[in-house]
């Protein structure tokens, strides 16, 4: 199948070689956009201005979290982890440091460093790496040169559940030549009450988060822009694991050189430099009981940069992608016997291990007229991981005698899609072909005890690339009225990477269940389809709905883990002038398709209410929005299908968010 892919990508050339339209339009941009930040008017509309960057993209049909705790959620992207998923920073490739996902890319930024996130599914996402499912890019707040001003925010927020404090600030100041963006964010909560006020311990953190944007234009059209990200979270409790975190710290930081040229066929370059560092720390010293004590701190760093080319060449509109990046990922485990006599036992989780990428993305859209167009993808990578760590190759040759320190591999993707719009109507269909390497974990992690199915996994350096053919459809309709868009996708996954059970291992945790090997099922099948509605009665009020099915299986028939049930969202919106309300209702039906092989239960349906209502307030020139609401309003108790170990979500919860400009 892999050389039907190329075949088709000479096809798409061949359609693109033929005499050209004269009626040339812009393409279409099929990535889903959430608004987080200062666009004002869509920022004001928001139930929750204050909310986590978890809660923003939960809004988009294709991304559900897998939480632990209330804090750092792990995103999924068409019922994919983040190991088959890219998400980015602007572009940068960053690489969380905790073996058991505790640190997601998401945790480490704020909404108020943010301006949108861009959502992509299957290869559409392959712009700064490879991926299967999907990307998220997650888009830096920046100002624009211009007339010189200035401006100022300040945000405040309580929640009654835990008890959660905001509180925030911004300054930005930009003239012709230069601009500044600051912001500041703190969040400190407490435990959080479940539906029935029950109370779910070890659910607390603190959150600090400092963001800078530089800008400074060196000419017309050149431009250069320094950033950097600092956040430090601590105390952080996640109630559906063993252990908790005392320190989650990230700097990231960047340098951009942008170019407009003065002619019509390029139409931006873009070329940014980058380094990330992130510190990890888990531990369980909070916990009243533990069969022995562990630390287990890990570290992540990645150099990069990328070198972006838009060029237009009469119906053509072409993206070129250089990007490289190199990462270094070092965990350990430290643990402590009951015995004072006895000594600390210690050793590499994740030992030391080196990665390089360094890869091409070509994309082109290709105008057929001013209602239809062909988009053609193409990337290809060079994928290099070592073990740089000697005690953890010699640990990992226990099991792999003949493994050797690196190993190398080649990435490539590709995908073909054609997109109509016409009177009101649009659609679209599509395949793509996707690999990906093993992540760390799979391929070299060492004892990380999973205690979603109890189970110690060890990483297997031999796995193949994963594979996945993908297909994707979508239609819809709008007028002024009335917007109705349905889509699905159909992925064949490959050398799909699963950890199966190996009975001739004994596990290092105390009460586990066993030992797993990761390893490559024959493959495996994942349909998403959902449905997306907006009506609007009038002028000031709208009704929208969502409907999502999933499901997923392997090549034997055995359900997939982390499928979503049937799910629905349903809102009804009002906003005139300075007054804005909203009530809706979440909910999912009864998980019936779930995998005990791999630790899940069947998890009942749920439904809960949700309301708000905002005020916007304006002394010109400056003004204050105050938005105020209640979710789960029934105060229902209830886990679903991404809740870690049945882990209850929170109670009825009162919030109020204040913003204020000058």
């Amino acid at each position: 199948m892999k050389n039907y892919s190329w075949f088709l990508l000479l096809i798409s050339g061949s359609l693109m070689a033929q005499e050209a339209v004269k009626d040339i339009t812009q393409p279409k941009e099929l990535q889903e956009v959430i608004v987080i930040g200062k666009k004002a008017q869509l920022f004001e509309k928001q139930t929750k201005v204050l909310s986590s960057i978890d809660e923003y993209l939960q809004q988009s049909a294709k991304v559900d979290m897998i939480k632990r705790g209330a804090y750092a959620w792990e995103p999924i992207i068409n019922n994919m982890t983040t190991e088959r998923t890219l998400i980015t920073i602007d572009g940068m490739r960053i690489f969380g440091a905790c073996t058991d996902k505790m640190d997601p890319i998401t945790s480490y930024v704020e909404v108020s460093n943010l301006s949108e996130a861009t959502i992509s599914s299957g290869q559409e996402g392959a712009c700064f790496g490879s991926t299967i499912g999907g990307a998220i890019d997650l888009k830096r707040n920046r100002d624009q040169f211009g007339k010189q001003k200035w401006d100022f925010n300040l945000n405040s927020g309580y929640e009654t559940n835990n008890q959660q404090k905001i509180m925030g600030m911004s300054v930005s100041y930009a003239d012709s030549l230069f601009y500044a963006d600051t912001d500041f964010m703190f969040r400190d909560a407490e435990n959080y009450k479940a539906g029935k006020s029950e109370e779910i311990l070890f659910s607390q953190f603190r959150k600090m988060n400092l963001s800078t944007t530089l800008g400074y234009k060196l000419g017309s059209n050149k431009l250069v822009e320094a950033s950097v990200i600092y956040d430090k979270a601590t105390n952080i409790g996640y109630p559906a694991l063993p252990m908790d975190v005392s320190l989650a710290e990230a700097l990231i930081s960047s340098l951009k050189f942008q170019y407009i040229p003065h002619n019509a066929v390029i139409k931006d370059w873009e070329t940014k430099i980058y380094f990330n560092t992130i510190t990890h720390r888990m531990d369980d010293t909070q916990r009243p009981v533990v069969p022995i004590h562990m630390d287990m701190p890990g570290w992540s760093k990645t150099y990069g940069y990328y070198s972006k080319v838009k060029i237009q060449l009469q119906q053509h509109h072409l993206l070129f992608n250089w990007n490289a990046f190199y990462n270094q990922s070092l965990a350990e485990m430290t643990m402590y016997p009951a015995a004072a006599a006895e000594n600390p036992m210690f050793m590499y989780t994740w030992p030391d291990v080196r990665t390089f990428y360094n890869g091409l993305f070509v994309e082109d859209t290709y105008a057929l007229n001013c209602h239809s167009s062909i988009k053609m993808v193409l990337s290809a990578g060079f994928h290099l991981n070592k073990v740089a760590s000697e005690s953890g190759l010699e640990s990992l040759q226990i099991f792999y005698p003949a493994m050797p320190s690196q190993q190398q591999r080649f990435l490539k993707s590709s995908a073909l899609n054609y997109n109509y719009m016409k009177a009101g109507w649009e659609y679209g269909l599509g395949i793509a072909y996707g690999e990906r390497a093993p992540s760390v974990s799979e391929g070299y992690g060492f004892y990380l005890f999973n205690s979603f199915d109890g189970y110690d996994h060890i990483g297997n350096p031999g796995l193949k690339n994963e594979k996945s053919w993908e297909g994707n459809t979508y239609i819809g309709y709008k007028n002024d009225k009335l917007a109705v868009k349905m889509t699905a996708s159909y992925f064949h996954i490959s050398n799909y990477i699963m950890a199966q059970p190996d009975a001739a291992l004994v596990p290092m945790t105390l009460g586990a269940n066993g030992v797993k090997v990761y390893t490559a099922l024959e493959y495996a099948t994942i349909i998403n389809a959902n449905l997306t509605t907006e009506y609007q009665f009038t002028k000031q009020l709208k009704w929208n709905t969502q409907l999502v099915f999933s499901r997923g299986k392997e090549g034997n028939g055995m359900n997939l883990p982390f499928m979503a049930p049937f799910s629905y969202a349903s809102a009804l919106s009002y906003a005139k002038e300075k007054i804005s309300a909203e009530i809706a209702v979440q909910g999912n039906a009864v998980q019936t398709q779930y995998s005990a092989y791999y630790g899940e239960d069947k998890t009942p349906d749920y439904a809960v209410i949700n309301c708000s209502v905002g005020y916007k307030f304006s002394f010109y020139p400056s003004k204050i929005l105050i938005k105020t609401g209640m979710e789960n309003v029934l105060d229902t108790h209830y886990s679903t299908y991404t809740d870690w170990n049945n882990l209850p979500r929170m109670g009825r919860n009162v919030f109020v968010n204040v913003t204020a400009r000058f």
